[in-house]
């Protein structure tokens, strides 16, 4: 009973994002009163796990959501993710521009949401096309893949930090071993797109797609454009060094400091006032509302994690691991099973973030039972849903619409180019956090 319980809470989270099209937030919410409710416990019990769970899970979590995207907003609205590309591109030369557009994508989709930055950066694709002779179809899935990579795997993007809150994972170690995955996972894509890419065909029809421009920002060094992005991840790994059981740095003064500035809420606030030097010279009237912007942004993504928060505290109140009889199951099986949940959740309802966020939910209380107890193993375990929340990505898939209209894509060209790519980028990744198990192990 217990089986056709979780089975079915699952399967209606899926039926109701994809053929109701009901917004993850309401889904998971009814998901995890019914799941109470049929498992046994009173609506009081109910109610107190899902606060519970919900406020666990925000507490660390919601301001350092919200700054990203603040950061975010700021990148794209200065231009200053344009400098980012373009300076990425100077480095590497012409002559390997699809690697340092997948780079500069790579780049730009830590803090900023990859369909933003594919439709900012995607007017990169022509002009590069056009001065190296690459088909432009070898950029768009080089950048598209680039995007995709740090999208799933590196905070402060909203996936890694929501499934890093909900399994309690130290998010300097979730980085620091993300950022080790997501560079061949993206590289990955860049290969693919030079075999793929070249064999494919643009649409006859050209699409045009409107889209507000950034503001100018020709005043703005390199140095100033990556700012608000690179501190706050190097303080973020900074604390993570200092706590290592070896104490590198001392427990003295610096370890102090950096332990607090460190804290992912207090780094994403300071990334942030870097991030308000961007538009220093923007008048005020005409950036008024993009903090506003960037907060609704965020508030979405800030629910739908709390919500899949309160459907784990719910299924916490289960032994799955004694259900499915998983007790026995641990190591690189153990993280086999959850990139296929995650996979099957992303392939059935398109959203990765909320793949990520319903497997994080549905593999917390299995942690113990499968063995992944340390701060290793839980960061591991958000790179295995991860990885399963980048496979695959089609027509259910707001992104891959992103990608095929932009590009000028048709539906088959944009499955034979993209759809694939992401399906290896998903295997990549799988085999790369195999590797670190079996170094850390």
């Amino acid at each position: 009973m217990i089986f056709l319980i979780l089975i079915g809470a699952i399967f209606f989270i899926i039926l109701a994002t994809v053929r109701f099209k009901m917004h993850p937030v309401l889904s998971l919410t009814i998901a995890a009163v019914a799941a109470g409710l049929f498992l046994g416990m009173s609506p009081a019990d109910v109610v107190k796990s899902m606060g519970e769970g919900l406020g666990k899970t925000l507490s660390g979590i919601a301001l350092v959501i919200a700054f990203g995207s603040i950061i975010g907003i700021y990148l794209e609205k200065t231009g200053a993710t344009q400098i980012l590309a373009r300076t990425i591109l100077k480095l590497v030369g012409d002559k390997k521009s699809p690697m340092a557009i997948n780079l500069a994508g790579f780049v730009v989709s830590i803090p900023v949401f990859c369909d933003s930055g594919f439709i900012i950066l995607s007017r990169l694709n022509k002009a590069l096309s056009q001065k190296s002779g690459v088909p432009v179809l070898v950029f768009a899935i080089a950048l598209s893949t680039g995007l995709y990579a740090a999208h799933v795997f590196v905070p402060p993007t909203p996936g890694p930090l929501a499934a890093a809150a909900i399994l309690e994972a130290d998010l300097g170690l979730v980085l620091l071993m993300g950022l080790g995955v997501a560079i061949p996972v993206s590289l990955t894509g860049y290969l693919w797109a030079t075999f793929s890419g070249k064999s494919l065909k643009q649409s006859a029809v050209e699409k045009k797609m409107v889209r507000e421009e950034p503001v100018e920002a020709l005043s703005l060094s390199p140095f100033q454009a990556f700012l608000p992005l690179l501190v706050p991840i190097l303080l973020i790994a900074m604390k993570s060094i200092v706590n290592h059981p070896s104490y590198p740095l001392g427990e003295g003064y610096i370890f102090l400091v950096l332990d607090f500035i460190g804290n992912p809420i207090l780094a994403l606030l300071i990334g942030v006032f870097f991030a308000f030097g961007l538009a220093r010279k923007v008048p005020n009237a005409k950036k008024s509302d993009w903090v506003p912007e960037a907060l609704k942004q965020a508030g979405s993504i800030v629910l739908i994690t709390g919500a899949g928060g309160a459907f784990g505290a719910v299924l916490r109140t289960v032994d799955i691991a004694e259900v499915f009889n998983l007790s026995s199951i641990s190591g690189w099986g153990s993280l086999l099973i959850i990139f296929a949940i995650a996979a099957t959740l992303k392939t059935a309802q398109g959203s990765s973030t909320v793949s990520i966020i319903t497997t994080s939910a549905i593999v917390a209380p299995l942690l113990t039972s499968f063995g992944l107890v340390s701060e290793a193993d839980k960061a591991l375990v958000v790179l295995a849903i991860g990885a399963g929340a980048m496979t695959v990505s089609h027509i259910n898939d707001s992104y891959f619409w992103v990608v095929s209209q932009f590009s000028n894509m048709e539906v088959k060209t944009a499955l034979k180019g993209f759809t694939l790519a992401t399906f290896i980028q998903g295997l990549t990744g799988l085999i790369a956090l195999m590797i670190l198990h079996l170094i850390l192990s």
